[in-house]
């Protein structure tokens, strides 16, 4: 079984990036979903992908983006990677000369079968779960006996992973890898993820995680 990668979604700050990518994150995310608690201004983006250091990928999350907002966004922060959470088509995703893969909620009649059929140019699919008018970042799991292990394109596992239950998604969908936004990010008097702001030791504890150890 290949290393499961690791990507840390939802950066704000130049030092949560740092350390995600000291601590062995194989990417970052930045979210330009002004929707989002987690939605970070090209300004941030750009200061945050500066101090990544080689081999870190950095990715740029979009829900239903106005075409030239993504081609603005690519002009002032060196994206290594697109994803896509929205309602886009195959068309959308393929219009940026970058790199790309879509995300699918898992409402009940999805088929990851024919979404992966559908999105045959994306490089991998990333499976989250579904909540009705959230497009992600939801803190809830799902059925993952659901994600067929013959899938055609790799599987990105996202949805409520936190550093108690990685191990046991790993094991149980062996992905190309996983994603994590809150399930990271520090907690507030009353227990709540502050959203944005990553913990070092929640990120540390979620890495060895996935890693077994």
């Amino acid at each position: 079984m290949p290393r499961t990668r690791i990507k840390i979604c939802g950066i704000t700050r130049e030092d949560d990036a740092r350390s995600a990518a000291h601590l062995g994150a194989d990417a970052v995310g930045l979210v330009f979903h002004e929707a989002s608690d987690r939605c970070v201004t090209p300004e941030q983006a750009a200061r945050i992908a500066a101090v990544l250091p080689p081999f870190v990928t950095t990715v740029g999350l979009f829900v239903d983006a106005d075409e030239q907002r993504i081609r603005d966004l690519i002009r002032q922060v060196p994206l290594d990677c697109l994803q896509f959470h929205g309602e886009e088509t195959p068309e959308d995703c393929a219009r940026f000369e970058r790199p790309w893969y879509k995300a699918v909620r898992m409402h009940p009649e999805v088929e990851l079968k024919a979404e992966a059929q559908r999105f045959s140019a994306a490089r991998g699919l990333l499976v989250d779960a579904w909540m009705a008018g959230v497009p992600g970042g939801t803190g809830t799991t799902f059925d993952w006996q659901r994600v067929p292990p013959d899938l055609p394109l790799p599987v990105i596992l996202a949805g409520g992973l936190m550093p108690d239950n990685v191990r046991a998604a790993v094991s149980a969908v062996q992905p190309w890898a996983v994603d994590v936004s809150g399930g990271v990010e520090e907690r507030d008097t009353q227990g709540r993820p502050v959203r944005g702001c990553k913990s070092a030791e929640a990120m540390a504890d979620f890495i060895r995680g996935v890693q077994g150890e």
